[in-house]
């Protein structure tokens, strides 16, 4: 349904070098960036997959509060990978591995802060 979204972080290339090394695991890559000058605003970061950018951050005032993204994971072990490698580039837990049955008996989904308290999570829909 959405074609890209986006996000305003407080520090560009700090969330940048997050942003790579969480979703790296799901097969998601820093695919295009622009600078200030080109947009005659902010300069943003977009990544994505197949060259083709869907989530972007970018410089600027931040909004109120924080906001949620799910990025959809291939398997289970994607979802592990991802909130291993997203606490290792400095992210905070906010729910570890596991089925969220309250949603439905599949889902298997793991939740982590970004550098600026966004809640990013990945999710698995496929049984064990």
């Amino acid at each position: 349904m959405l074609e890209h979204t986006g996000i305003t972080v407080t520090d560009l290339d700090h969330s940048k070098t997050f942003y790579g090394k969480a979703l790296a695991p799901l097969g998601i890559d820093l695919v295009m960036e622009v600078t200030a000058e080109q947009t005659g605003a902010e300069a943003h970061a977009g990544f994505g997959t197949g060259g083709k950018p869907s989530f972007w951050i970018g410089s600027g005032p931040r909004p109120s509060g924080p906001v949620h993204f799910a990025f959809s994971a291939a398997s289970r072990p994607d979802v592990d990978a991802f909130y291993r490698s997203a606490l290792a580039a400095g992210g905070k837990d906010n729910g570890p591995p596991g089925i969220r049955p309250h949603f439905h008996a599949s889902y298997y989904a793991a939740f982590v802060l970004d550098p600026d308290g966004n809640n990013i999570e990945a999710v698995c829909h496929k049984p064990g």
